[in-house]
């Protein structure tokens, strides 16, 4: 064999080797290589957050219906109950009502929970107003559909012995738009809403007048009953109310009397 061919086979054989070396390096380098490219995410930073294991109605207490769950640090807010912060808040607050209905996997805020000494009415009654007991026609209220939150008119019927009209009944609307807290001492529908309640007591939110003019009517009407508004009357302002039937409106020295279903005013002695 002559010498050049020699020397062209000992280069293709080094050639060969060489490329089959560096392949090899290659497959082993090239996943760690790609590996050290793929940005790293930061690890999520967690904290214990009680929240509400499952459904609790308003009024109803928490009982066991409280967890800890791991929730992302940066979603927590000053109204969370952190595990950190009070490690005790379970045996706490177990024992606390419901302000509001609270749901499955929400977090719990202490502000919608009756605080500790307090009783729930006061507690859901706005500032300023006031919760009266009223007794009402079961039979003729809504055939019994008005629930708690719902908006309602109240409306008197008393007799009439006045010598324009003779015997009979007056009926008049006292009250407009007027919320319902509760009848019968409960103070939240049915779940889904889709049972009555037929009371005989319904709890109503009124501002101080009207709580001094339901006292009156309780006094007079032979029957009180609530009729139920659309719940796009919500928001109106009641502007019917029966102020006649107490003194005030800026008058002084005056007394209402109420006899055999009729009201006088008379003056005050002093």
């Amino acid at each position: 064999m002559a010498a050049s061919r020699l020397i062209i086979l000992g280069v293709a054989v080094a050639a060969a080797s060489g490329a089959g070396y560096v392949a090899k390096n290659m497959a082993i380098a090239t996943p760690q290589d790609v590996a050290a490219l793929v940005p790293q995410e930061p690890a999520l930073r967690l904290a214990d957050v009680l929240v509400l294991a499952s459904d609790v109605p308003m009024g109803a207490p928490v009982g066991d219906a409280l967890a800890w769950r791991a929730w992302p640090a940066d979603g927590i807010n000053d109204n969370f109950i952190t595990r950190d912060g009070d490690p005790e808040a379970i045996d706490k607050l177990k024992g606390s009502l419901a302000r509001v209905a609270m749901y499955a996997g929400e977090p719990l805020r202490r502000g919608k929970l009756v605080g500790e000494g307090q009783s729930f009415m006061s507690s859901i009654l706005p500032s300023g107003s006031r919760a009266i007991a009223t007794q009402i026609s079961a039979d003729t209220s809504a055939g019994g559909f008005i629930l708690p939150n719902d908006y309602v008119d109240v409306i008197m019927t008393r007799r009439s012995q006045s010598a324009a009209t003779g015997d009979g009944f007056v009926t008049e609307t006292i009250l407009q738009n007027i919320r319902v807290l509760a009848i019968d001492q409960t103070i939240q529908e049915d779940e889904d809403g889709k049972k009555v309640r037929v009371g005989q007591t319904a709890t109503l939110e009124l501002t101080p007048q009207q709580a001094e003019i339901i006292t009156v009517a309780q006094q007079m009407a032979d029957r009180l009953t609530l009729s139920l508004r659309s719940v796009a009357d919500a928001q109106e302002r009641s502007t019917g109310d029966a102020d006649y039937l107490v003194s005030g409106n800026g008058r002084r020295g005056t007394v209402r009397l109420i006899k055999s279903g009729e009201v006088s005013e008379v003056g005050a002695r002093r």
